[in-house]
């Protein structure tokens, strides 16, 4: 093979790699970015990946994507607390922590931590319907914290201010 014969020879072969790798590359088609390809050209009248996504639409795959379901949930407890349990409730108490699905709750009297006792399972179902069941299975309701007399710079051994009185 000479000239022409030999040119047209090595073109041949090099059309067929070229071929040959092409099949061998393609994978089944898919949309978007499934491939790891990018997209040219526009969108055009449908659906289509690279349109603008709603940002709740987005985060809401970001969340179940990285498994933060249970977080998510955990900090609406603390973040709608109002919307949850109620305007009223939610003036003479706040959530406190949340361990192990034990919901801590601090009232801002005795009478509204007995009184919250009482709605303690009507609490719970609201928390259920609006966050999601399991989330929190019991109440812990606390009353105000009651001042110390163990600290101080003038601090004496003994029960403290009650054992003067007889």
């Amino acid at each position: 093979m000479q000239g022409p014969e030999l040119a047209r020879a090595v073109l041949d072969a090099a059309k067929a790699r070229r071929d040959y790798a092409r099949t061998q590359r393609r994978a089944p088609e898919r949309t978007g970015g499934e491939t790891g390809r990018r997209l040219r050209g526009y969108s055009g009248p449908g659906p289509d990946p690279r349109d603008p996504q709603l940002l709740g639409a987005m985060l809401n795959r970001l969340v179940q994507n990285r498994g933060w379901q249970r977080p998510t949930a955990e900090a609406s407890i603390f973040g709608g607390w109002e919307k949850i349990v109620g305007a009223d409730v939610a003036a003479h108490s706040r959530p406190v922590k949340l361990e192990n699905g034990e919901l801590t709750v601090e009232a801002e009297s005795t009478a509204w931590a007995t009184q919250l006792r009482l709605l303690a399972a009507g609490l719970i179902k609201r928390i259920a319907g609006e966050i999601g069941h399991g989330v929190v299975k019991k109440l812990h309701i606390h009353g105000p914290a009651a001042p110390s007399w163990s600290k101080g710079p003038r601090r004496v051994r003994g029960r403290g201010p009650r054992d003067t009185y007889g």
